[in-house]
């Protein structure tokens, strides 16, 4: 075990370790990685589809073992949920970037003013930024930290990895198989032992990108800003779905309680809350029951997932309980089944009758709780989503295209999946990222690549200028050429 783990690691090292030493192990663990950079700053096409080829393998031979220490963090994490989420995504992800790669790292060619520049070129230049550091919840831990390093690595960066103290048996296996794949000079994985976090955000990093809430994210940027470091924020916030009384409700209840029990509703671009029509309320509650018995009979089964901590847990019990006293309507889904604490296992509960006091109204309910409004006519819903935080998803059900574009157009949100949620971010030749307090930058396919990069424009200047006719000092001919070219691009 190398020496930076073995500081972090407190199974390692039993001893209370201050923010100065956590300081002094990364700053050595960057330096390290930025003396690796500088000694072959700009590795081949070859060499990166290596590094993609063996990030992939990393975890295709410790499958097993990557899947049981999520569900270890978890208490439970469905192994199938784990299989699509974490393995598949992550798989496919690589696959695609190695096949495009070649076309992403040739130079771009560019316009040049012939008129001043004749015989002259212009290219942008994709280049590796040099060290990056990943900041990774633990959420979809493997999915988050292996697709981003799919774009760091294919842009040619080297990469530390700090994850959630919520992922101590995966980050703890990451640091334990890692070496064998990569070097530390290529990749560093951390673990979050206490105080970590903060002191990883003051690394003078190339590139750092965060996923996690907007408190943290924007302690994040703060602390990045000493060093002029630029941040790639992916936070979340209450991402709705809107159904159209003209499209299926059986359709629509399907798809969205489908995600919203996925990884029991621990997913920042969930349904956060749903517009129903007015005349469809009961209905929707009645299908939705449907579905849940069908689909969830049992919520202690290993295929549903439990809720990440004891807090998180009861986080959601006092959201319900606030809503609760204040007027609202709570139906659990499950019908009697209730929550087990002792497994962290919550039921699929539906919230109506809401007011804006009411903490389901105001805070991502990130578990298995919907939030039901109802309108009565789109514009209702443009208003109410248009006066909260942009989110980070939208999702309008809805066969009607002009519909379907008003949405689109009048609500800003990072991304959209229509007739279903979720899986925009699923698609590797889409960029993903939030807006405003959703986030900001973007990462997936080629915009992973380019944020990961810098385009580096590069001017290259012919044998003959026309430009030693116009120095000083400045005479008839000048004012004549000057004067021209004035008019000519006005």
């Amino acid at each position: 075990m190398n020496e930076a783990v073995e500081m972090l690691n407190p199974a390692a090292n039993p001893v209370e370790i201050d923010s100065a030493a956590i300081a002094a192990t990364l700053n050595r663990a960057f330096q390290k990685q930025r003396e690796s950079y500088l000694a072959d700053p700009v590795p081949g096409l070859e060499q990166r589809r290596e590094d993609l080829k063996t990030l992939k393998r990393m975890l295709s031979e410790n499958l097993d073992d990557i899947v049981e220490a999520i569900s270890e963090d978890y208490g439970n994490r469905s192994r199938h949920e784990s299989l699509f989420a974490e393995v598949i995504a992550v798989t496919d992800g690589v696959n695609d970037t190695i096949k495009q790669l070649k076309k992403w790292m040739k130079p771009q060619k560019r316009h040049v003013d012939i008129t001043l520049y004749p015989g002259a070129r212009n290219r942008v230049i994709p280049q590796p930024l040099g060290v990056v550091g990943l900041i990774i919840p633990w959420n979809f831990p493997v999915n988050l930290s292996f697709s981003q390093l799919t774009g760091a690595f294919a842009a040619g960066n080297r990469a530390m990895v700090k994850m959630s103290e919520n992922s101590v048996a995966l980050s703890r296996l990451l640091i334990k198989i890692s070496p064998r794949y990569f070097p530390e000079e290529k990749l560093m994985w951390f673990e979050e032992t206490g105080g970590v976090g903060i002191e990883f955000s003051q690394v003078p990093f190339d590139l750092m990108m965060f996923t996690g809430s907007g408190q943290t994210g924007r302690a994040v940027m703060a602390s990045a800003a000493k060093n002029l470091t630029p941040v790639v924020l992916e936070l979340g916030g209450k991402s709705p779905a809107i159904i159209d009384p003209e499209f299926s409700l059986e359709k629509a209840v399907e798809r969205i309680l489908f995600v919203k029990q996925f990884n029991a509703g621990q997913i920042c671009t969930n349904v956060d809350y749903v517009f129903v029509h007015e005349s469809q309320r009961e209905e929707f509650i009645e299908k939705s029951r449907a579905w849940v018995k069908r689909h969830i009979p049992d919520i202690n089964s290993k295929d549903y997932t439990s809720i990440i901590d004891d807090r998180s847990f009861q986080r959601l019990e006092e959201t319900l309980e606030d809503a609760r006293e204040k007027g609202a309507t709570i139906v659990n889904l499950s019908g009697e089944q209730t929550g087990n604490r002792e497994q962290r296992k919550m039921p699929v509960h539906l919230v109506l009758d809401t007011t804006g006091n009411m903490t389901v109204r105001n805070r991502e309910t990130f578990g298995p709780i919907l939030m039901v409004l109802t309108y009565k006519n789109p514009e209702e819903v443009i208003k109410y989503i248009n006066g909260q935080d942009r989110p980070l998803a939208l999702y309008p059900f809805t066969r009607n295209k002009e519909l379907c574009q008003l949405y689109i157009d009048r609500i800003m949100s990072g991304g959209v999946t229509v007739n279903d949620a979720l899986f925009h971010v699923a698609q590797h030749d889409m960029p993903f990222g939030g807006v405003g307090p959703s986030g900001m930058g973007h990462y997936h396919g080629h915009e992973g690549f380019v944020t990961f990069s810098k385009m580096r424009p590069v001017f290259y200047q012919a044998n003959f200028t026309s430009m030693k006719f116009l120095a000083p000092p400045y005479g008839k001919f000048a004012n004549t050429v000057y004067n021209f070219l004035v008019k000519s691009k006005s």
